[in-house]
């Protein structure tokens, strides 16, 4: 197990970017604009080794499943392998993919009919982390300075955004979320992705690594 590796910083933090480390630049790039997701993650270069589940997904919420078919299919389109074709579920309507670069990606809405014709717009935006443990996860990122939203016990964790974020961040156990996309939650190596907020930096218990945020430029 890896332990927190940085003291916390006197004021609260909360998650501003989501970097995916690539083996292929030029080709992560490319998709990720034709999948329609550009704006929500950067992206760097890494010949990081890593095998399995990564232990973490990106969760688009749209408002209807024409919707969630429309990125699904943008995304088969532009090279993401199929883990779970879209349907119909007790919670709603999603489908999950693999992006070339091996970020998981699902697509998912609560609605169970289409109330008007489907679009390419995304509601919400999540980094879902599957770690051991929920609990003390939530424990070490409240000691960070994040923020709790909601908590729901050892099951799942959502922490509050930041003004500035587009990707809120929650935890989830990784058994649990390997399952719900349809992979085996083996993997080891790199998570082959990096976290940005308005701290020093730090390892998670899980490996997660965090990065400072960009200082603000002075006008």
């Amino acid at each position: 197990m890896v332990m927190a590796t940085k003291t916390p910083t006197a004021a609260g933090i909360s998650l501003t970017s989501v970097t995916l480390e690539v083996t292929d630049l030029a080709t992560a790039d490319t998709f990720y604009r034709a999948f329609g997701v550009d704006a929500y993650v950067r992206l760097q270069a890494s010949e990081a080794p890593s095998t399995g589940f990564r232990g973490f997904t990106v969760a688009l919420t749209v408002a209807q499943p024409g919707t969630v078919d429309a990125f699904f299919d943008a995304a088969v389109g532009a090279g993401a392998t199929v883990l779970k074709s879209p349907s119909k579920s007790f919670w709603g309507y999603a489908g999950v993919v693999q992006a070339p670069d091996g970020t998981i990606w699902k697509i998912a809405t609560s609605a169970k009919k289409d109330t008007g014709p489907a679009t390419r717009t995304v509601d919400e935006v999540v980094l879902l982390l599957g770690v051991e443990d929920v609990k003390a996860t939530k424990q070490c990122y409240v000691g960070q300075g994040l923020t709790v939203a909601k908590s729901f016990g050892g099951k799942y964790v959502e922490f509050a955004p930041g003004r500035h974020g587009l990707v809120k961040l929650a935890l989830y156990k990784r058994t649990a979320l390997a399952k719900d996309l349809g992979v085996a939650a083996d993997g080891s190596g790199s998570h082959r992705v990096v976290l940005g907020g308005a701290t020093d930096g730090f390892t998670d218990l899980d490996g997660f690594v965090w990065e400072a945020a960009p200082t603000a430029a002075t006008p």
